[in-house]
């Protein structure tokens, strides 16, 4: 990737930017993803810490997953935009919310995660892979880098 990414929450008080390798994409379709995206599913981008710088201030809150590890969830404390998640199984990495990327014209998912939990008239591309929960070593498969993810 020649040039950072970046993004923020919705009302500006919050701005990342994203250096180097351009991070894989995720569609995940379980239920927290519903309902933080308020949509059908959630897509994200896993980033190592290093690569990624935040300025405004940011509120969090933590909740437990399925898997039993805990996810900090980081948001913009004016307007509430949730910008990015931090999970206790991979303290090296933070997982960007895509949405929030000032361009996501580039964005395509390279995998799908718990599509046992997708809407039913979600149709997904089948040369795109899906994961019926997710790899049971999560924090490898993020590591796999981009277009590696399967």
């Amino acid at each position: 990737m020649n040039e950072p990414l970046t993004g923020g929450c919705q009302c500006g008080a919050v701005r990342y930017r994203i250096t180097g390798p351009r991070p894989a994409v995720y569609a995940c379709h379980c239920r927290e993803c519903q309902k933080q995206s308020a949509s059908a599913f959630g897509m994200s981008l896993p980033v190592r810490v290093e690569h990624f710088a935040v300025e405004g201030e940011t509120g969090w809150w933590e909740r437990g997953t399925d898997l039993g590890t805990r996810t900090r969830c980081y948001f913009c404390r004016v307007c509430g935009s949730r910008v990015y998640h931090q999970s206790s199984a991979s303290d090296d990495r933070v997982t960007v919310k895509a949405g929030s990327l000032d361009d996501t014209g580039w964005l395509r998912p390279q995998a799908h995660l718990w599509v046992s939990r997708k809407q039913p008239w979600v149709v997904l591309d089948p040369d795109v892979p899906a994961h019926e929960t997710q790899p049971s070593d999560l924090a490898a498969w993020r590591g796999a880098g981009p277009g590696e993810l399967e």
